[in-house]
């Protein structure tokens, strides 16, 4: 199905990683400090997907929806103790979904070229990659600050492929949510939905991605990869 294709943009949160136990640390950590209260980890995974400073509107209003900004000056003193004590943990308990390397590993085996297009702020994604050692695999990173926008905008995904070379339609996007999907078709790009990521506990599978896959490892499928893979 994709096996003519030679760029691959991963999503990074929800798709290679799961942050969410470290997420949830420190945006109950900056919460506890403003006297807040806090929330169950399977509450954040909810409201990740959107870059930082939305994980933490969401966190200060206690619900997805933003039907209003938070004070401005709380706001602000939230967002530099989240990134602070988010900088403290953020490689305590993240860790890759199952499959990942090995699949990157046979990705690079048949030469196809790789980068990562986030909404996660870039501080923070190169001590993850690398802490996780997959950083040699990926030859761009685009965080979620690195350009005017971010997904579901589709400049990320088109600034890497301009600066490989590439044409959109010989890319594909990989991602675990209606940010991925949205910016990919926006950017005429296919793109290929993994089942268990953050999309607000919504399925992915009605968001219209070209293909949805329940484990990593399935994605070689659709790059002429053999009934082996599926069990990765």
């Amino acid at each position: 199905m994709f096996r003519d294709k030679e760029l691959l943009l991963f999503d990074l949160d929800g798709t290679l990683i799961d942050s969410v136990p470290d997420l949830t640390k420190a945006l109950n950590a900056t919460l506890r400090e403003l006297d807040l209260p806090i929330y169950d980890e399977a509450m954040v995974r909810t409201w990740i997907g959107n870059g930082a400073a939305m994980l933490l509107k969401r966190g200060l209003l206690g619900k997805r929806e933003i039907d209003r900004e938070p004070e401005k000056e709380l706001f602000t003193r939230a967002l530099e103790l989240f990134l602070e004590r988010y900088a403290a943990v953020l490689n305590d308990a993240t860790g890759l979904y199952p499959g990942v390397e090995e699949t990157l590993v046979k990705f690079r085996e048949r030469g196809y070229r790789m980068a990562i297009v986030t909404n996660k702020p870039s501080q923070f994604v190169a001590p993850i990659l690398e802490n996780l050692g997959i950083d040699a695999f990926f030859e761009q990173v685009v965080g979620g600050e690195d350009l005017p926008r971010k997904k579901p905008d589709p400049l990320p995904l088109l600034h890497c492929c301009e600066a490989s070379g590439c044409r959109p339609e010989q890319a594909v996007m990989i991602g675990d949510s209606s940010n991925d999907i949205l910016a990919a078709r926006a950017a005429g790009i296919p793109v290929i939905a993994v089942a268990y990521g953050y999309d607000a506990g919504r399925s992915v599978r009605e968001l219209g991605a070209d293909a949805v896959v329940e484990r990593f490892g399935e994605i070689l499928l659709f790059f002429g990869g053999d009934e082996g893979d599926r069990d990765r």
